[in-house]
Parts: C-alpha cells; structure tokens; sequence
C-alpha cells in the first residue's frame, strides 16, 4: 500500500537491486542509469564485458554500485549462471529488466533459414522466459519484486519481413501474463512496448532531424523510455501487474 506517501517517495529505489540484460547500450543502458539515478544498485548483462565495464563507470559516478556481467541471453544454461552470480554479488534482486533482443529483416517468410529462426526466438523469447523464471521464484520465495520485459510495438503492428520478430515479441507480451498469475501476489510482471526510438542500433533510418511516420511526428529519445521502466519498477505501480504500456509516439492501434 502506498498511503500517504508522494512522489518522490514511491519512484525511490533506494536499497533496491536491478538486473538489466541488453544493459550495455541504448534503451538498455538509459534504463540502467535511470535506476540508478533513483537509488538502485545495477547488474550489468550483455555479451560485450567491456560495454558492461563503461556503464558500469557511469552507475558508480551516480553513487551505486555496478556488476558487469558477460551473458547471452539466448543461451540457456548461463542464465542460470547469471543469476546466481547476481545473487552471490548482491544477495538479492529486486528488479529484473528483459531487455535483450534482436530484431533482423528477414530475407522473406519463406527463405527465413531456421538458424535465424531459433536465433530470434532464443534471444527475444526463449531467455526472458527463463530468467524470469528463476529470478521471479527467488524473488517469490523472498521480499518480492518486479519483472520487466522490454517488447515492442512490432508485436501490436506486424509488418512483413519482420514475422519472427513479431511473434517472439507477441510470444513475451503473452508469456509475461502467464507469469504475473503465477507469481502473484508477491512478483509482478509487467511489459513495456517501445516503438522506434534514436539508438545506435536503429541509427540507419531514425535519423534526429528528419519526420518520422509517427503522430508526434518523430522517434523517441532513449531517455524517454526510463520513466516507464520507473514506474514499473518501484512502488508507484504496487497495483499494477500482467499490464502492456505503450512507448511509442504512434497513436491508437
């Protein structure tokens, strides 16, 4: 229960631990220094140590603690490793951001190969699957906490050439409802469906500057997607679970 406290009080994530995988750049690492900036300490996932090791550097500037961790998410085996090195580090974790993903034109449905197939699912589905799995039962068996999964809006607008991509991410909204009732009361997981966005790995066509084919008439600055990862991750959203936000300027579906 919030009672009376304000704003200030219900976003803090003082004392908090946050797991964030693809957390080494763009969306990811805004949301990193998002969290930290309102009081948590970081683990860092992604497949580059070195890019963990940079933002890392940034977290502590803020006066938190950060643990860079090389992980594949699409490997199953080393998310068990991942999580139990966060909670050797730690003791605990109260936050987990799915954030990982790919996104490849596929050539065309038919001459989709199954390696990029399984590749896709793996990383966008497969994995948040089962990190939130583990981390969630721990989490259960503890204070609590808060499963974030990072979607998109690729999900809701299916576009051709992007078929497993759609479905993997249609695969996670749908997985993170499943998962909200079979964690609850004390996790609760919740979604976040993020349209184009200026990062460096959208930097081919969203391009600052230019008219964008969204109502605000633009993409969205990776800064804008942490208020969203805020409010799911603190106490402001207590009420809140099996949900999908939308962050992507483009209006009604």
């Amino acid at each position: 229960m919030s009672g009376a406290r304000g704003p200030a009080q219900l976003f803090d994530l003082s004392g908090k631990v946050a797991l964030v995988t693809g957390g080494s750049r763009g969306l990811g690492r805004a949301i990193v220094l998002g969290l930290a900036a309102a009081g948590a300490d970081v683990v860092i996932a992604s497949r580059k140590l070195d890019a963990c090791e940079a933002v890392a550097r940034e977290v502590e500037t803020l006066g938190r603690r950060a643990f860079p961790v090389s992980c594949h998410v699409g490997h199953w085996a080393g998310l068990d490793t991942l999580a139990e090195r966060a909670y050797e580090r730690f003791g605990h974790v109260d936050v987990l951001v799915n954030n990982a993903g790919m996104s490849p034109l596929a050539p065309s449905s038919a001459r989709t190969s199954e390696e990029l197939f399984d590749k896709i699912v793996a990383v966008n589905f497969k994995g948040p699957f089962r990190l939130s799995a583990i981390v969630a039962e721990r989490m259960a068996a503890g204070e609590g906490g808060s499963v974030i999964s990072v979607s998109s809006t690729g999900a809701l607008r299916p576009a051709p050439n992007f078929g497993p991509y759609a479905g993997s991410k249609a695969a996670l909204n749908a997985v993170s409802v499943a998962l909200a009732q079979e964690f609850a009361p004390k996790v609760r997981f919740n979604v976040i469906s993020p349209g184009g966005f200026y990062t460096d790995i959208s930097k081919a066509w969203a391009v600052p500057g230019q008219e964008a084919p969204t109502v605000l008439g633009r993409y969205g600055d990776p800064d804008e997607i942490v208020t969203a990862a805020l409010y799911f991750a603190s106490d402001a959203s207590a009420y809140t679970t099996g949900s999908l936000l939308r962050v992507d300027g483009l209006g009604p579906v």
